[in-house]
């Protein structure tokens, strides 16, 4: 009897060296990637959240609590960047949008040459930003570009001036610059999206009878609907978060008309030196993402559902 309990823990030993191996080995694994993101993420997202508590100067710093919060409160500065933000994200997302989304439509059907316009469609994603804003910025010129010269001929500018140099259209420049950069995104995930739908059920749909505006609203709209909650939600933040076109083409002027808060954020940092309350500012355009981001991802839960 006790040689048959003897064996029974000897056999049992091994089973959960078997087990806790096969529980470490996966972390072992990711362990090099998990270094990675501490390092490279982590690490100094803690460090800039506590640069958000501190007043830098020339020479020392000093503990402020929540000093830089407070002093938020009252600049009106950051409101202009805020809205501004919001201007360059909303109309620069609402455009790529819709225009990706009716390249994805097109480049679904077959035709004659499509291999080719899929190669131009995509190109402007394989352009460097700083790039693309230096070109744009070009062509806004009046001196060496034909933008401004084509507006005057359709008549919707009194002179061949720079749209970036007035502060009631400085905003355009960089948001026309993004929507060309952006449209690929959109383009290919949701190409991507549409052939992954069963050809089946459209084919059943026309065979009902239905329009092909039905076929879209009932059929594609349905299934593209998680793949555009999440496309939406991952171009909402990276247009928020991304200063390059419009620092290359404006620097955030005339007037601070263009100051966007990433912008903003720079200026504080590297210009005024202010680090402490350019974290701040930081901290302020994270949580406002991140509340952003879970609702969005609520409601992509709810029309996974409904799929």
């Amino acid at each position: 009897m006790t040689y048959a309990v003897s064996e029974i823990r000897s056999a049992a030993r091994p089973r959960k060296k078997r087990l806790s191996k096969a529980a470490i080995e996966p972390w072992l694994y990711l362990s090099p990637a998990i270094v990675l993101l501490v390092v490279v993420l982590l690490v100094p997202l803690i460090i800039g959240i506590s640069y958000s508590f501190r007043k830098f100067s020339a020479f020392k710093s000093e503990y402020v609590g929540l000093g830089q919060y407070e002093a938020m409160l009252s600049d009106q500065v950051l409101g202009q960047a805020l809205v501004s933000t919001l201007w360059w994200t909303v109309a620069s997302l609402f455009f790529q949008f819709f225009l990706g989304l009716g390249l994805a439509l097109l480049l679904d059907k077959p035709f004659y040459g499509r291999r080719i316009v899929q190669a131009v469609v995509f190109l402007p994603w394989a352009v460097p930003s700083f790039l693309s804003g230096l070109t744009w910025a070009w062509l806004f010129n009046p001196i060496i570009g034909p933008l401004p010269h084509w507006l005057f001929a359709l008549g919707l500018k009194a002179e061949p001036t720079n749209v970036l140099s007035d502060p009631a259209t400085a905003m355009w420049g960089p948001i026309v610059a993004n929507i060309w950069f952006g449209i690929p995104f959109f383009a290919i995930t949701l190409l991507a999206a549409l052939k992954s739908i069963p050809s089946e059920l459209h084919e059943a749909a026309a065979i009902d009878g239905a329009s092909p505006w039905q076929r879209f609203t009932k059929v594609t709209l349905p299934f593209l609907a998680p793949t555009i909650v999440i496309t939406v939600m991952l171009r909402t933040i990276w247009i928020a978060t991304f200063a390059d076109l419009i620092f290359v083409m404006t620097e955030g002027g005339p007037a601070g008309s263009t100051s966007t808060v990433p912008v903003y954020i720079y200026v504080s940092a590297f210009k005024s030196l202010d680090k402490g309350y350019a974290s701040a500012v930081a901290v302020l355009l994270l949580v406002l993402l991140i509340a952003y981001a879970i609702g969005l991802i609520a409601i992509r839960r709810t029309l996974v559902r409904h799929v």
